[in-house]
C-alpha cells in the first residue's frame, strides 16, 4: 500500500472511532443514524473539500468488501418465520408497482439517454436500505413485533429486487441468457438452502461451541467461507456479487441455527463486530470521500435533481407501500413503513458508480441521486421513529408490540 493510502485508512478509521462518539453525543436531542456522520465526515476530509484522503486500489477493494458485509448482514437478519406469505405478497406487489414507476420515471429524467439510461436511474429508485435501516430500528427497539416483520419483508424486497433487476437489465446481456442464468444462481442457491436445512452431525455442534473462544473460531471460518462461496459463485455466472452476498446471509442463519442453535447468537456477534467494527464503515467512509461534491454544486439541473429525486424515492418505492401495507398496521405504523422503505443509500451507490463507469449516468446526476440517498438515510428513519413514537409504539412500547404481535400472526391471512 502507497504512504497516501495508508493515511487514507487511518483517516477513514479514525472517522470510523470519532463517528459513534458524535452519534452518542448527538443522541441526547436528536437520534442521527451513526452512517450520516460516517459519510459526512468522509466527504469532509475527501478531495472536494479538505483533500486529506484519496480512494486508491487497496481502500477501494476494502470498500467492495464492507458492502458484500453489509448485504450479508441484510440477508441474515431476515427472518422468514415472522414474515408470512401474505405480508411477502403484499412487498413484492409493491416491488413490482415501484419499478415499474421508477422505470417510467427514470426514462422521463433520462435527458436523452432514453430507456437504457433510464434502467439504471429506475432500479436505484425502487432500492431500500435495509441494512441501514435495520440497526435504526434494533436501537430503538422497534425491531421486535408485527411493525418489524413488516419492515424486514419490504425492505428484504427493496433489497433483494433491484439486485435482481441489476442482473437482468444492467448486465449487457440478452434479457433470455441473463434469465437463464439468474435461474441457475436460484437453483444452486435453493440446493445450498436445502443442505442448509438438513439436520447437521453431533460433532459439528461440538466444534462451533469448542472454538468459539479460541485462535480456531471455526464458525466464523464457516461464516466466511459461505460468504466468498456465495461470491464467487455470482461472480462465476456473471450475476453482481451482491446478490450473492444476500444469498450467504440467508444461508448462514439456516446453518447456524441448524447445526448450533445456542451458539448462533454469538457468533452472530463476532461476525457483527467484524462487519460493523471495520468493513461496513470502511465502505460508508469511503462513499463519502467518492461524493462528487463539486459536480452537485454546480449548479443548473443537477442541483434541482437532488430534492426531485428524493420526492420520487417517497413517490416510487413509498406510495406503493402505502398501498399495499398490511391492513392491520394503523395509520402512523404505515406512514412510518413508507418511510423506512423508502430509505435508499448503498444500491443507490453501488448503481450509480455502474452507471458512470458504462458512461450511461453523468457524475453529476449520480451525485444528485446519492445526495438524495444521503437526505433519505438522515431525515425519513428519523421521521418515521417520531411518528412511532408519537403513536405509542416506538421505543419503550415492547410489552404492546408484543401484544399485538400474537393477534397480528392470527390477521396474517387477511383479504388484499
Amino acid at each position: 500500500m502507497s504512504a497516501s493510502g495508508s493515511l487514507t485508512l487511518i483517516l477513514i478509521m479514525s472517522i470510523a472511532v470519532l463517528a459513534p462518539l458524535l452519534a452518542y453525543g448527538m443522541s441526547r436531542w436528536v437520534s442521527v443514524p451513526l452512517v450520516i456522520f460516517e459519510i459526512l465526515l468522509g466527504l469532509l476530509v475527501g478531495p472536494d473539500v479538505l483533500g486529506w484522503a484519496a480512494p486508491g486500489p487497496v481502500i477501494d477493494v476494502l470498500g467492495q468488501l464492507g458492502l458484500a458485509m453489509l448485504m450479508f448482514l441484510a440477508g441474515y437478519e431476515i427472518q422468514f418465520d415472522r414474515i408470512g406469505g401474505a405480508t411477502l405478497r403484499r412487498s413484492g406487489g409493491a416491488w413490482l408497482i415501484a419499478l415499474a414507476l421508477g422505470l417510467t420515471a427514470g426514462t422521463l429524467l433520462a435527458h436523452g439517454g432514453g430507456f437504457d439510461k433510464g434502467v439504471y436511474v429506475g432500479t436505484a429508485l425502487t432500492s431500500t436500505a435495509l441494512g441501514t435501516v435495520l440497526p435504526v430500528l434494533r436501537d430503538a427497539g422497534d425491531l421486535r413485533g408485527r411493525f418489524g416483520s413488516v419492515v424486514m419483508a419490504m425492505g428484504a424486497i427493496g433489497e433483494f429486487g433491484p439486485v435482481i433487476a441489476m442482473a437482468l437489465l444492467l448486465s449487457g446481456r440478452a434479457p433470455g441468457r441473463s434469465a437463464a442464468l439468474l435461474v441457475a444462481f436460484g437453483v444452486l442457491t435453493a440446493a445450498a438452502v436445502v443442505w442448509a436445512l438438513r439436520p447437521k452431525a453431533t460433532w459439528l455442534s461440538r466444534v462451533i461451541a469448542k472454538t468459539l473462544d479460541s485462535s480456531a473460531q471455526f464458525a466464523v471460518r464457516l461464516v466466511m467461507l459461505l460468504l466468498v462461496a456465495m461470491l464467487g459463485l455470482a461472480q462465476a455466472l456473471g450475476l453482481d456479487v451482491l446478490l450473492g452476498a444476500f444469498a450467504a446471509g440467508l444461508i448462514t442463519r439456516l446453518v447456524l441455527q441448524g447445526a448450533a442453535p445456542e451458539s448462533s447468537g454469538l457468533v452472530l456477534s463476532k461476525v457483527e463486530a467484524m462487519g460493523f467494527g471495520f468493513l461496513v464503515p470502511l465502505f460508508f467512509v469511503l462513499t463519502g470521500i467518492q461524493f462528487d461534491l463539486k459536480a452537485l454544486l454546480g449548479g443548473g439541473r443537477v442541483l434541482l435533481l437532488l430534492p426531485v429525486f428524493l420526492l420520487l424515492f417517497l413517490v416510487v418505492r413509498g406510495l406503493p407501500i402505502w398501498w399495499l401495507a398490511p391492513r392491520d398496521l394503523g395509520r402512523r405504523d404505515r406512514a412510518a413503513l413508507v418511510l423506512l422503505g423508502s430509505t435508499a443509500l448503498p444500491l443507490v451507490v453501488a448503481i450509480t458508480t455502474l452507471g458512470v463507469q458504462d458512461g450511461m449516468v453523468e457524475p453529476g446526476e449520480a451525485a444528485a441521486l446519492v445526495g438524495a440517498g444521503m437526505v433519505s438515510v438522515l431525515v425519513f428513519p428519523l421521521l418515521a421513529l417520531r411518528l412511532r413514537s408519537g403513536g405509542g409504539a416506538g421505543a419503550g412500547s415492547g410489552a404492546r408490540a408484543a401484544g399485538r404481535e400474537g393477534r397480528a400472526r392470527v390477521s396474517e391471512g387477511e383479504s388484499w
